[in-house]
């Protein structure tokens, strides 16, 4: 596999995010180094760890 980049002039005026899949990344222009983190937004005590419940047909 031959991966050629040919790198322009990229001019972007705005930028808007709806929303995010649980997995993504949005990359305007070059990145010599991407840091990846997570945050999880909902309060411990709303999180539900335990036996599944069956769905019915």
């Amino acid at each position: 596999m031959e991966l050629n980049v040919v790198n322009r002039e990229l001019c972007v005026g705005q930028i808007r995010v709806i929303g995010v899949s649980a997995s993504s990344v949005l990359l305007v222009g070059d990145a010599n180094t991407i840091q990846l983190a997570s945050v999880f937004d909902t309060p411990p005590e709303s999180l539900i760890i335990g036996p599944f419940v069956p769905l019915s047909r």
